[in-house]
């Protein structure tokens, strides 16, 4: 059902017989899955994102058994074992990343595969920073002590661990969560930091496995703005035209062609390479 409300909106969007398409029959739809997003109260665009993308690839999936039956991995989260299910959604969106885990003791380093739809990366600055230093700050070396720390099998005990992540299938579009809401202390608050992001040639090779350092060259084709703060706001698109590559801003009713200056805002909250 909401797959086919969302081929109706694709249509009425691409037809070009009405000057603005109004969503409410898929959201409706989905409001029905997901009572949270029925609701007139504000809700976080990737949250809904993420429910969209889940239920497209449910609607859509084909079932394959594997080709050869792949080295059992242990990790809950890793890629399905006995059969993979493909559909138009993992192939556009689904990448994956490999996590070496260090047991600090004896040094023994193993890999856990993670497959992702959407990266959320921290903001490490309240001012200014660019998107790259997300990047850095998301893929750093990071260590689990107290109560992350890992059972090595190893040790045969829970030892602290050195873990880091790395790309290793990179998809053919990649999705960045800001994340411009953290907590402090009880209260949640919004990061206003002005984020640099490139418009074109980013290149995430640093981050991927050098296997892949050939497909890591990404564009911007779309952004998701939100204004004002944690209780209220206004949400805006920013997207790319694939034949005529003019970027166009779409304000509920109202869409107007922008400068390629104008995509570049420090309320960007989602972006789409």
């Amino acid at each position: 059902e909401s797959a086919t409300a969302f081929g109706c909106l694709m249509s009425d969007m691409w037809l070009g017989e009405f000057d603005c398409v109004s969503p409410e029959v898929f959201h409706s739809v989905l409001g029905k899955r997901y009572p949270t997003f029925s609701k007139r109260t504000q809700q976080d665009a990737q949250e809904f994102l993420i429910c969209v993308l889940n239920e497209l690839h449910e609607a859509l999936k084909k079932v394959r058994a594997p080709l050869c039956k792949r080295r059992c991995v242990t990790d809950a989260n890793a890629s399905r074992e006995s059969v993979s299910e493909t559909s138009i959604i993992t192939q556009l969106f689904e990448g994956q990343l490999s996590y070496d885990v260090t047991c600090l003791e004896c040094k023994t380093t193993t890999d856990r595969p993670e497959s992702f739809t959407v990266l959320s990366l921290p903001i490490p600055s309240k001012s200014a920073c660019s998107l790259q230093d997300c990047l850095k700050c998301f893929f750093q070396q990071d260590t689990l002590t107290w109560n992350n720390q890992i059972h090595c099998s190893w040790c045969g005990t829970k030892q602290d661990a050195a873990v880091k992540a790395t790309i290793t299938k990179a998809p053919q579009i990649i999705i960045f969560h800001l994340k411009r809401f953290e907590w402090q202390g009880k209260h949640k608050r919004k990061l206003l930091t002005d984020i640099c992001y490139p418009l074109s040639n980013l290149d995430l090779s640093p981050y991927s496995s050098p296997l892949l350092c050939k497909d890591t060259e990404y564009s911007l084709c779309a952004v998701a703005n939100h204004s004002g703060f944690l209780d209220g706001g206004h949400y805006t698109a920013f997207c790319k035209h694939s034949l005529t590559k003019n970027w166009y801003s779409f304000d509920d009713a109202q869409i107007t062609e922008i400068p390629n200056s104008s995509v570049q805002t420090d309320t960007a909250y989602l972006l789409f390479y």
